[in-house]
């Protein structure tokens, strides 16, 4: 995208904001359903901006725009953005203002208008009443929600897709969606909620067994889910669904409906009242209810994250199934010139590889091959115009996933190529050393990921260094991978951690223009012992893989460190050596041998 193509955008943009009398302009970097990854028909954000990251807000006035990103996109969007009107507003950097106090400076500059827009059907209830309190205390700034520019500037926008959806079989569900519609109104009931408008497309494919393939590396489908005491209506263009999906939701007693009859439906809902979550459902649709509204968190957020035991199971078997495709990779990069490859190149190379193992769908998001430089980009996605060679040298960051029927992977390593500076073996081995405590910790069923966070910083903090994105997130069952609400980051996050949950572990290093290095596995947890203190829980790696020895400063490691480095090791020789053939396990042995004979 030219830099001409987002200044004549914003020309159009502004031409649309002086004829609604209109002083600005905000675009979130979501869809109708809340989505963090969302159909391109709804990448408004990225159409005005240029900026591609899956989190972002822009924001144009008449005279001036700018984007606010988090800290995985820093160096990105700086990157995208050069060039154009768009000044990079940094978040939870000390001295960035937010949206509101920046359209209060730059209104009060320009004078004329006060009243804002934004797209409310693309924003949650929760942000637009936030939005609207904070523009309040900027000079009576007010917010109108009912107005989309970008159906009169976006020439050739995407259509909401028209893919069909599929039967997700109940072998790899291990759940039936009569059995989850009934714990669902239970749950309703101890909120003393009648029924639920559910907009998250991942609870909706989890709960009716369902998926799609509406979102780039997520197997979702547009679409509502509206529960009462005594119906189940589903709202989705109904050119979707297959004669066999049609009577799989007859069976399960889920009605169908037209997407765009989802307000109807709300306004004719005949329940006494209807739960909304403020956070999951768009403005618009929570003005239209006519009946009392319960406000509360979704329940069917927290049932997905508990994965049962055929979805445990499932992950075993996606994981055993990805680390026989990583290992092959990592023979290949071992013994190949490494000079001949580039970042995209060994990319297409993991991803063939992968697409070799039974029930593979495709990647669960953009795989993140940093080289050098490049590796210190968080969310690096290597493009045809940054896509650099490999060299004999230092660390290649490789963050990549799969979506196979029975689960859904996730997995980082930090690889060196040959020669390493003592800053990249240093940085190196504090992470893995955050990543193993992490995965030694024990803890109280119900602790915060917030209380167990610190664990994976505590080395890098005496030395002065620390990452700002999260340390772990929820892995969904063949969906999305990222699940919520529990993680493990430094901000308070109250979602408290249960027995069958995943959760990747994955601290970072990143030293820009230099280097960077992450080491991420995806765990489960399991019971640990119970106690007269009550029950306690611990993390089962999944993630099947060698983490390379030749990195670490051995010296910095304690005991137990290195103890649990061996023994993850031994698991992933004996679980993964017979699949392999007779030259990769004596790779693999190579790989897993004890830190210290290794060295």
């Amino acid at each position: 995208m030219t830099n001409h193509s987002i200044s004549q955008r914003l020309e159009d943009l502004r031409e649309e904001l002086r004829r609604e009398h209109l002083a600005a302009f905000i675009f979130p970097s979501t869809d109708p359903h809340q989505g963090e990854y969302i159909p391109d028909h709804w990448k408004g954000r990225e159409f005005i901006s240029g900026f591609n990251g899956s989190a972002g807000t822009a924001v144009v006035t008449l005279t001036s725009a700018a984007l606010w990103t988090d800290s995985r996109y820093f160096l990105a969007a700086a990157d995208q953005l050069r060039g154009t009107e768009f000044q990079l507003m940094k978040l939870k950097i000390e001295g960035t203002p937010t949206i509101a106090q920046w359209l209060g400076q730059e209104l009060r500059q320009a004078g004329g208008s006060t009243e804002v827009g934004i797209d409310g059907m693309v924003s949650s209830a929760n942000e637009v009443r936030q939005l609207m309190a904070d523009l309040r205390k900027e000079g009576g700034i007010t917010l109108r929600t009912n107005f989309d520019p970008l159906r009169l500037i976006w020439k050739g926008r995407p259509a909401i897709p028209t893919n069909l959806v599929e039967l997700f079989p109940l072998e790899y569900a291990g759940e039936k969606t009569t059995s989850k519609i009934g714990r669902i109104r239970k749950a309703l009931r101890q909120q003393h909620a009648d029924g639920m408008l559910m907009a998250s497309l991942d609870d909706i494919a989890w709960t009716l067994n369902l998926r799609g393939t509406d979102v780039h590396c997520n197997p979702l489908f547009v679409s509502y889910l509206l529960i009462s005491t005594t119906a189940v209506t589903l709202y989705i263009n109904p050119e979707k669904l297959t004669p066999q999906v049609v009577d799989y939701l007859k069976s399960e007693g889920v009605g169908v409906a037209d997407y765009g009859q989802v307000t109807t439906g709300l306004k004719e809902y005949g329940e006494y009242n209807v739960l909304l979550d403020p956070d999951e459902v768009n403005y618009p649709l929570f003005k239209c209810v006519t009946r009392e509204i319960v406000e509360e968190e979704s329940p069917v957020k927290r049932m997905k994250t508990v994965k049962n035991a055929t979805e445990q199971a499932g992950f075993r078997n996606a994981m055993l199934k990805d680390g026989i495709a990583l290992v092959k990779f990592l023979k290949w990069l071992s013994e190949t010139d490494v000079t001949q490859e580039t970042e995209m190149s060994i990319d297409r190379r993991l991803t063939a590889l992968r697409a070799e193992q039974p029930l593979y769908r495709d990647i669960s998001f953009d795989t993140i091959a940093g080289y050098g430089e490049h590796a210190a980009i968080v969310h690096y996605e290597a493009t045809p115009e940054t896509d650099i060679p490999l060299q004999a040298r230092g660390l290649l960051l490789l963050d990549s996933g799969a979506q196979y029927l029975d689960g859904t992977t996730d997995i980082t390593r930090t690889i060196a190529l040959g020669p390493l500076t003592e800053e990249e073996r240093n940085i190196y081995t504090l992470v893995l050393k955050g990543h193993i405590q992490i995965e030694l910790c024990k803890f109280p069923s119900g602790s915060s990921g917030t209380q167990i966070d610190i664990l994976a910083r505590k080395d890098m903090w005496r030395q002065g260094l620390n990452y700002l994105h999260g340390t772990g997130h929820g892995v969904g069952t063949y969906l999305n991978v990222h699940e919520g609400p529990h993680q493990f980051r430094m901000e308070w996050k109250p979602a408290p951690l249960v027995a069958g949950m995943t959760i990747t572990d994955e601290p970072g290093i990143y030293l820009p223009g230099r280097c960077g290095a992450r080491t991420e596995n995806t765990l489960l947890i399991v019971p640990y012992m119970e106690t007269e203190f009550g029950k306690f829980l611990q993390f089962e790696s999944l993630t099947l893989c060698p983490i390379d020895k030749r990195p670490i400063i051995v010296e910095m490691m304690t005991p137990e460190e290195i103890a649990w480095l061996d023994a993850y090791h031994q698991r992933v020789l004996d679980v993964l050596s017979p699949y392999l053939n007779a030259d990769e396990v004596v790779w693999l042995k190579d790989a897993c041998a004890p830190l210290i004979s290794a060295k």
